[in-house]
């Protein structure tokens, strides 16, 4: 009998030596990780994922010291889907969303981890929230809705350049919120007796076949809806637009800086400093669901007063008096 228990507690010890090398080591995590699922290219969204890492900072975070940062790109918003499904297996703590689309994937890969929209169009009317004051589910942080913004855009287009009858309209048929953009574009347009002539980007290969459209229809000027995959590509479009001679007006920060003619709409690096806050909520137990979605609380006009003077406009006092920046 002593020698069975003899025999049994070799085993026992073998066992207990063998054993751990059976099992797979874990990994520590030592800091919370943050997906962000972005269009473009790192050089094309450094801006937005340095006042990110910005707004992380103020609030006592540093990037690969006790929280990681991971971004996450895709050039085309097809990949969405796909890199979405990606990041909720490594089962990050937050995920941060560019634009409505990365929404709707991120939410659709997952109804558990915090989804933190840096920017997004109507999250109401696409039904990623219930409602701003109370969204609901897993998903909250910022939209750039506004109604009547797109009848503004063309207000100053049609001020920048008068008498014009004619505009293109440069648009993501992907984007689901591009149907209720040209809904209120085609309500304004209406009002300001001009007609609006919708040209479809879908991948790389359309841009040069909508501006040879908007020539033939001899547009006067160019209106171009704020998303991703455009504002990605929003150095070969301003460059198309001064090619085409067409004054273009943009719904997002960041066109008139890469040569286009003016922007109006929210700055897109507030709204990613502002994205931090709803992380750090987040990560200390905030429900996103009770996290009220924010509007911008401030749209900036810009002017490139270079690209006009190459598109041979005399920009008007009272405009460049209203721009909260004009680039020489």
């Amino acid at each position: 009998m002593a020698e069975r228990r003899n025999v049994v507690g070799v085993i026992l010890a073998v066992v207990l030596l063998v054993a751990p090398s059976l099992v797979a080591p874990q990994p520590i995590r030592t800091a919370p990780q943050v997906a962000m699922l972005l269009t473009g290219s790192p050089s094309d969204g450094h801006r937005m994922t340095a006042a990110f890492r910005e707004g992380l900072r103020d609030l006592g975070y540093v990037d690969g010291q006790n929280i990681a940062v991971i971004p996450q790109w895709v050039d085309t918003p097809q990949r969405l889907s796909h890199l979405a499904t990606e990041v909720v297996r490594k089962n990050v703590d937050v995920i941060v969303t560019q634009g409505t689309p990365a929404a709707q994937a991120a939410k659709r890969a997952t109804s558990t981890i915090p989804i933190v929209m840096a920017t997004s169009g109507d999250p109401v009317a696409v039904g990623l929230v219930a409602s701003l004051a109370r969204p609901g589910g897993n998903v909250t942080g910022n939209t750039i809705l506004a109604p009547d913004l797109n009848g503004k855009r063309l207000e100053l287009i049609t001020e920048l350049v008068p008498g014009i009858s004619r505009i293109a309209v440069l648009s993501n048929p992907t984007n689901p919120i591009t149907a209720v953009d040209i809904k209120t574009a085609e309500a304004a347009a209406t009002g300001l007796r001009v007609s609006l002539h919708v040209l479809e980007i879908r991948d790389r290969h359309d841009f040069d076949r909508a501006f040879k459209a908007a020539k033939e229809l001899r547009a006067g000027a160019l209106l171009v809806f704020a998303d991703p995959f455009i504002l990605a590509n929003r150095n070969r479009i301003a460059k198309l637009a001064v090619e085409s001679r067409l004054p273009a007006i943009f719904g997002i920060s960041g066109f008139a800086a890469a040569g286009g003619l003016a922007d109006y709409g929210p700055d897109l690096a507030a709204m990613f400093r502002r994205a931090a806050t709803y992380v750090d909520k987040s990560l200390k137990g905030a429900r996103p669901a009770d996290l009220p979605v924010e509007q911008p609380t401030r749209l900036e006009v810009v002017i490139n007063t270079a690209t006009a003077k190459t598109l041979g406009l005399q920009i008007p006092q009272s405009i460049l008096l209203r721009a909260d920046r004009v680039i020489n």
